[in-house]
């Protein structure tokens, strides 16, 4: 433990909830988009009354490195562009993937605080964006599904989710995780922020990344990462001093990373010495049905219970 003690978390400032007709933009910060994803996710959004409009870069491929959408420089623009464009209300991630880290340096952070604020929707990769956007213009965002993600796409409690926080927000001040899943028991009260795991490890030591989780409510998930590769980035940010003064912890989805018996080890064995409420199976990351969680927003976590009960809704 270090002898550091950063301001606890304090809530963040939320943006304006969405209203039919309203235009989202739809951007590839990380990964390549599949067109035919894109497509599916473009409809379901319309079916929402919305009216989401590509980014002009959302298809591209970087023409060296296969695993990003496109350039950085123009990954950068087409999430700058939509930030800053007055007719946009919201910005909604195509995928996750990689490629987020190389984005948040380009990016022009005081002509998006001028923008105003919005609404920023995306998880995995994303994490990245939510400590900048947290860090940089100090506002709420929601971690859930992404628009052409295969979970969104083919499960209905996903899409109800994130479309009842965006829509009618008050209605979703209760998130329910799996009642009983308390990998340490108790009730604890927090800001809500994380993320993937592996992002939120990578992301110590940059301008972008929040000093601690001192008095949050920490939201953990990964996808494909093995039980060691969890408990290096766990004890990486256990020995950067992280997570000291953290209130509690949310362990949401662990897809393919091995069987989960081993993956629960890992978890309660660096998890549990902090002495807080950790929840698991809570129901948001990579699995299907995966819940929208606002990061920046003060909330009760109940352990025992396996509920979230937010002081005030995501959105305006």
């Amino acid at each position: 433990m270090t002898d550091r003690a950063p301001h606890p978390q304090a809530p963040l400032r939320r943006p304006p909830r969405l209203a039919p007709g309203a235009r989202v933009a739809v951007v590839a910060p990380s990964g390549p988009v599949p067109e035919e994803r894109l497509e599916a996710g473009l409809d379901v959004l319309r079916g929402w009354d919305l009216d989401p409009v590509a980014a002009p870069h959302v298809l591209d491929r970087h023409p060296r490195f296969p695993y990003l959408a496109g350039t950085d420089a123009d990954r950068a623009a087409d999430l700058q562009r939509a930030w800053c464009d007055p007719s946009v209300a919201a910005v909604l991630c195509a995928r996750g993937g990689y490629g987020a880290q190389r984005v948040v340096d380009l990016l022009d952070w005081e002509a998006m605080r001028a923008a105003g604020p919005k609404v920023l929707v995306g998880f995995s990769d994303v994490t990245a964006l939510h400590e900048a956007f947290a860090t940089r213009l100090g506002l709420v965002t929601l971690h859930g599904p992404m628009a052409a993600g295969v979970d969104f796409l083919k499960n209905a409690r996903a899409q109800d989710h994130l479309r009842a926080t965006l829509f009618a927000p008050e209605t979703a001040r209760v998130i329910a995780g799996t009642p009983g899943g308390a990998l340490v028991p108790g009730r604890a009260r927090g800001v809500l922020l994380g993320g993937c795991l592996s992002l939120l490890s990578a992301d110590l030591g940059t301008p972008y990344a929040r000093p601690s989780a001192r008095g949050g409510l920490l939201c953990l998930e990964d996808v494909g990462e093995q039980p060691y590769r969890l408990d290096r980035s766990l004890t990486q940010l256990l020995r950067a001093g992280w997570l000291d003064g953290v209130r509690g912890v949310l362990l949401g989805s662990w897809e393919e990373c091995g069987p989960y018996e081993r993956v629960r080890d890992v978890l309660a064995d660096r998890l549990g010495p902090l002495g807080v409420p950790v929840a698991e199976e809570f129901g948001f990351g990579h699995g299907a049905g995966a819940l929208t969680v606002p990061f920046g927003v003060a909330a009760e976590l109940d352990a025992d219970a396996g509920t979230l009960t937010l002081d005030e809704p995501a959105l305006l």
